[in-house]
């Protein structure tokens, strides 16, 4: 009788661990592509009647840091461009997100070649955005 009531709370604490996650993934596309909608249409409120030459491409940083540092500098000034790359970022960090949560899940349920194998993941995902955007 014992064994049987840990199972269902383990079932169940997987069950809740799996709709936060689903809802985590859920919300977090909803509200990024929401915030990169608001940031399309400032933008074409502000430049809707300037032409786009995409001809060129100019890419203006390519340090990681710095593009985050001005996208936080261009929203404090309301621009467009930064309201749709913060949406972009969100998207981005909604599965960044979950990969740590389950990690720290993960941590809590003592499961060490899961922690191992997520944090793994993790520095790759983190160096190769660290790294990734310099030449």
């Amino acid at each position: 009788m014992e064994k049987s009531k840990i199972m269902s709370q383990e079932k169940f604490k997987e069950k809740v661990f799996q709709m936060i996650i689903g809802n985590l993934l859920r919300y977090g596309v909803w509200i990024s592509l929401s915030i990169a909608f608001m940031g399309g249409i400032t933008y074409l409120i502000n430049h809707g009647n300037e032409p786009e030459d995409y001809s060129v491409f100019i890419e203006k940083d390519n340090n990681i840091f710095n593009v985050v540092g001005n996208v936080c500098e261009g929203l404090i000034h309301g621009s467009g461009e930064s309201i749709i790359f913060s949406g972009i970022l969100l998207l981005f960090l909604t599965p960044m997100l979950r990969l740590l949560i389950s990690l720290f899940v993960f941590f809590l349920e003592k499961d060490y070649l899961y922690v191992f194998i997520t944090s793994i993941v993790a520095i790759i995902i983190g160096l190769s955005v660290s790294f990734g955007f310099s030449h």
